[in-house]
């Protein structure tokens, strides 16, 4: 069994998976799974009220889970895949770790093994950083802090990009306004 094929097992045994995305190396868990999410949040030792952002496959997948709109789509269509990641009103039920005042973060994610996991997965998956709450994001799974890496199901080893972290825009307000500046800089 190839390493993705073990990834896609774990991922769908409801598994924490650390992988490597186009910018850092995130944790991966089927979204759509509660028990899931809050294994990621486990891992990071992440307390309640701070929330997950989603990678998704396609723009359709985040279209989806959320309400995004014509401005959402046009930054969606301009940067994705890649480092954007989208807050807007979700559409429907998600585990509380995935929302903040109803808004969640989701982003289709650039090359890399992040990518190929979300579009064989085919649901959406968590896209968190795996490092501890607090300790700085790593961009090798060979830097994984050695805690963080016996709490996961598995890691897929490699290397990602590295840089910056992923850009938030909410896009639920109009005009659309940059939470975070990361890899992508806007003018908006």
């Amino acid at each position: 069994m190839s390493e993705i094929e073990e990834a896609l097992r774990v991922l769908g045994e409801g598994g924490v998976v650390a992988c490597p995305t186009e910018t850092l190396v995130g944790l991966l868990a089927d979204a759509t799974r509660g028990d899931a999410v809050e294994a990621v949040l486990r891992a990071k030792g992440r307390s309640p009220g701070h929330t997950v952002a989603l990678l998704v496959p396609s723009f359709e997948a985040a279209a989806s889970l959320a309400e995004l709109s014509a401005a959402a789509e046009a930054l969606a269509r301009a940067h994705w895949p890649g480092p954007l990641t989208l807050v807007a009103r979700a559409k429907g039920e998600l585990h509380p770790a995935l929302l903040m005042d109803g808004k969640v973060a989701l982003r289709v994610p650039g090359p890399s093994l992040a990518q190929t996991l979300v579009a064989r997965f085919g649901r959406p998956l968590t896209a968190t950083s795996a490092n501890p709450t607090g300790a700085p994001a790593v961009a090798s799974t060979s830097a994984l802090d050695p805690q963080l890496r016996g709490a996961v199901d598995f890691v897929l080893e490699g290397e990602s990009h590295g840089g910056p972290p992923s850009t938030f825009v909410d896009v639920s307000v109009e005009p659309p306004r940059v939470l975070r500046e990361g890899a992508i800089v806007l003018d908006l």
